[in-house]
């Protein structure tokens, strides 16, 4: 019985040990065999896709111990391949012979989000942390005023595609009213035009929750007899609630959760 309790003594350390060396709270130094180093890049690239795939929700900050990782993943060659994967998605859905048959009555829809989606925010948070601090509204909407934000150039072009295939394209942002004119300037001198309609928040929507402000901009398309075919967006609350298109793609974008 003894040798039992002592040998159960032992896995219990053994498995104390190697819990710490995994734990993002353990911020010992690098040692020379690079373990510990790896093992924070290991969790950063785990905290990122768990958000990609919507298990980290709601999150105020990127965790300080990774905001490098993002920082080098949202400027790198990754981040660009990885959106332009999405979006190869997207044209095989669209080129598939059992999907997206328009009907020819101009109530075929597309819906797109904007920030991450159509344009960049990245020039903004390469000045604020890439989210390592607090959002500040307020600084975020005076930049957003300024028309500056790029084009993804990776859907920009399938933006078009889809606008030229007959589609009614529809933008859904979070973007509130007041940005109306900054946000049309924007988008038309970056290359985007030819959309259907803006949604943006009007003051009855401030407090109302993102996910439900967009499903209810979806309830009043479907209600107007518009098929919805796809959703892209950058964030999840793009895609969740009722009515659902027939398709939904995410970029990444594990910056900031809305």
């Amino acid at each position: 019985m003894g040798k039992l309790i002592g040998f159960l003594l032992l896995i219990s350390s053994l498995f104390i040990v190697v819990a710490a060396d995994w734990s993002i709270l353990n911020r010992r130094k690098k040692n020379t065999n690079g373990v510990v180093g790896d093992g924070l890049k290991k969790y950063c690239e785990s905290w990122r896709i768990n958000v990609e795939v919507n298990n980290i929700r709601g999150f105020d900050l990127v965790p300080q111990e990774c905001v490098e990782h993002i920082k080098k993943y949202m400027t790198s060659s990754q981040y660009k391949a990885d959106s332009e994967r999405a979006l190869e998605e997207v044209t095989l859905y669209l080129s598939s012979s059992c999907c997206c048959t328009l009907e020819g009555d101009g109530k075929d829809a597309w819906i797109f989000d904007v920030d991450d989606t159509l344009l960049s925010t990245i020039p903004y948070f390469k000045k604020h942390g890439f989210g390592g601090e607090k959002l500040n509204a307020t600084s975020l909407e005076t930049w957003m005023k300024e028309s500056k934000a790029p084009a993804l150039e990776h859907t920009l072009k399938l933006f078009h595609d889809i606008k030229d295939r007959g589609f009614k394209i529809f933008l859904i942002s979070s973007r509130r009213e007041t940005l109306r004119s900054p946000s049309v300037d924007n988008l038309i001198k970056v290359g985007y035009h030819g959309w259907t309609n803006l949604v943006l928040r009007g003051l009855e929507d401030e407090f109302m929750e993102v996910q439900k402000y967009k499903s209810e901009a979806r309830h009043r398309l479907v209600d107007e007899g518009y098929r919805i075919w796809g959703i892209i967006g950058d964030q999840w609350s793009s895609f969740e609630g009722l009515p659902i298109a027939k398709r939904t793609f995410k970029l990444p974008n594990s910056m900031y959760y809305v």
